[in-house]
């Protein structure tokens, strides 16, 4: 069993493909900003749509306080993109189609390990992990805690 990233773990270097197959290098954002990372189980499912909904409509506050957001699930590159179009969303879904990023941070499933778990994860402009929010059942609960950890 993988160890799960912890607070003060410095955060694992990724790279995976963005919604438009673009890749996109977690190293290239470690010295330069905050990162907000949020593992979530589907694209367009019930909870999924409402976590990603409150983080578009919070997406400039995160912004202010120098924050990228990338959400991260196993769904395809093109399953992202129709979930951008439909629901507007401003920041960069990557495809961890083979769940290795998942395992690297070692992100908790849910139901016996049947659903992917819901877990978001605040990085430091130094690449530490700051925060850590499971928030399975509550897909909104968590962003404004993650906002006030970031001041």
């Amino acid at each position: 069993m993988t160890r799960s990233i912890q607070i003060g773990d410095k955060c694992p270097i990724f790279a995976l493909p963005n919604q438009a197959g673009k890749i996109v290098n977690l190293s290239e954002y470690i010295g330069k900003s905050k990162v907000v990372l949020f593992f979530y189980p589907k694209d367009d499912t019930p909870g999924c749509t409402k976590e990603a909904c409150e983080f578009r409509d919070r997406y400039t506050d995160f912004l202010a306080k120098g924050c990228v957001v990338f959400g991260i699930s196993s769904d395809s590159e093109e399953s992202h993109v129709g979930f951008i179009e439909k629901h507007a969303l401003p920041y960069d879904l990557l495809s961890d189609s083979n769940k290795t990023v998942r395992k690297l941070f070692g992100v908790p499933g849910n139901l016996f390990g049947l659903i992917p778990g819901r877990v978001t994860y605040i990085i430091d402009e130094q690449g530490s992990v700051i925060g850590i929010f499971n928030s399975q059942l509550d897909p909104i609960g968590h962003i404004d805690a993650a906002l006030k950890l970031i001041q």
